[in-house]
């Protein structure tokens, strides 16, 4: 394990050629038994008061079905629902998984629907701020499957645990439609996830779980909608690539628009931006099946959102490192991003992003780094994203920026 970032950054650098040079020589986990190892995941908040829509109000009645991509395969899955933000029990009809006919598409293929059972039952409560593990599913499922979630929710379930800014398409309907194939008919469609908090896949080849704990930059914001082109789905399409080099790792995606190291979003009136990433280490990261190493990518919401000094954030960031490595992880950081050009930008605030990735830079208590600063910024004007990388706000990447920074992960550092 290399612990100078410095060094590091260098191999970054050096991109495929370097990650496919130490690759080739790491462990295999041939002849090991199957496990279960998280293959999906994303991080619920509490609703929002101005989502009186969905999130608010939750839903009576009705099915959701949620379109999700896995990272690797299995021969079996199971489902994580949770309740943690609800004001009451959560009542579970009926759930099913299936495989979409298309990419995005909420109608699914014949004959691939499968129930979602819970100790036999096919419903199920679900507690107020607890979370329930289905039994395993009968469905084989490939590296980077996409697959649909329905949910039948029969009585009012009052707010909604939910993940706002999901990229993904989530299509409502009156009744129960958790056995049907057709997709047509919803009563709504929401950029949001509700309830589904992850997927585990039961597999001979993956040896843990690599967990993306970011903001926008990595929960997609600036990304394609519905083309799963996140910086964390480009890492996922590498490693599929990998086995048995790195134990076909799965790459779970816990990062919130908004989130910030040191502040809740609560203060700041928007619930929907999370907890700390301090306080939902425990729920987001050390919970997750198999999790092996955590990649922190946070820093830049609480210099422009909050202008808190680089000492808080760094503070922060440096607890975030202790507590994960204290539970046995590996920890990779990123430097934080240019974002001249945006709204909230100031002379100061860059300042601070100065000294945040300075510290990130020198040694610290990270096992390692990757410099996302020097991936998205201009040449010919450092404080500012790349143009071509640019989504258009001056801070988020577009989808050819999300494959930059992938690019730029050394894949043995997972």
């Amino acid at each position: 394990m290399i612990k100078r970032s410095r060094a590091v950054a260098a191999l970054a650098g050096l991109g495929l050629v370097a990650t496919t040079l130490v690759a080739a020589a790491g462990p295999a986990s041939g002849g090991l038994p199957p496990r279960w190892v998280g293959t999906w995941g994303t991080a619920l908040t509490a609703p929002s008061l101005a989502n009186t829509g969905s999130s608010l109000n939750g839903f009576a009645d009705q099915s959701i079905r949620q379109l999700v991509r896995i990272s690797l395969g299995g021969q079996q899955v199971r489902l994580r629902f949770t309740n943690a933000y609800g004001t009451g029990p959560l009542s579970i009809g009926r759930a099913s998984v299936g495989l979409p006919v298309a990419a995005g598409s909420p109608t699914l293929q014949p004959g691939s629907i499968r129930p979602v059972t819970f100790g036999g039952s096919a419903s199920t409560v679900v507690y107020k701020g607890a979370e329930v593990i289905s039994d395993p599913v009968d469905l084989p499922v490939a590296a980077l499957q996409e697959l649909a979630v329905t949910l039948y929710l029969p009585v009012a379930t009052g707010a909604a645990s939910w993940h706002w800014t999901a990229r993904q398409t989530s299509y409502v309907y009156a009744g129960d439609r958790a056995g049907e194939l057709d997709g047509s008919g919803q009563t709504a469609a929401y950029n949001h996830f509700y309830y589904l908090a992850g997927i585990e896949a039961f597999t001979p080849t993956g040896l843990g779980t690599v967990v993306v704990l970011g903001d926008s930059i990595s929960d997609g914001s600036g990304a394609t909608l519905g083309a799963n082109t996140r910086w964390p789905d480009y890492l996922a399409g590498r490693v599929t690539g990998t086995w048995p080099a790195l134990g076909d790792p799965g790459v779970l995606n816990v990062s919130l628009a908004g989130n910030q190291v040191t502040r809740d979003g609560q203060t700041l009136n928007s619930p929907a931006l999370g907890d700390s990433a301090l306080a939902r280490l425990d729920d987001d990261v050390f919970s997750q099946p198999g999790v092996r190493t955590v990649f922190v990518e946070l820093g830049i919401n609480d210099v422009h959102l909050s202008g808190y000094p680089a000492d808080r954030i760094i503070g922060g960031l440096r607890q975030l490192a202790v507590q994960a490595k204290d539970r046995g992880l590996r920890t990779v950081v990123a430097t934080l991003g240019p974002f001249e050009g945006y709204s909230s930008w100031t002379p100061e605030k860059e300042a601070v992003r100065q000294s945040v990735n300075a510290y990130l830079r020198g040694d610290n208590e990270f096992d390692a780094l990757v410099d996302f600063d020097q991936v998205l910024r201009d040449p010919a004007a450092p404080t500012r994203v790349l143009p071509a990388y640019d989504s258009g706000d001056h801070i988020h990447p577009n989808d050819t920026g999300a494959q930059a920074l992938a690019a730029a992960v050394p894949l043995w550092l997972l």
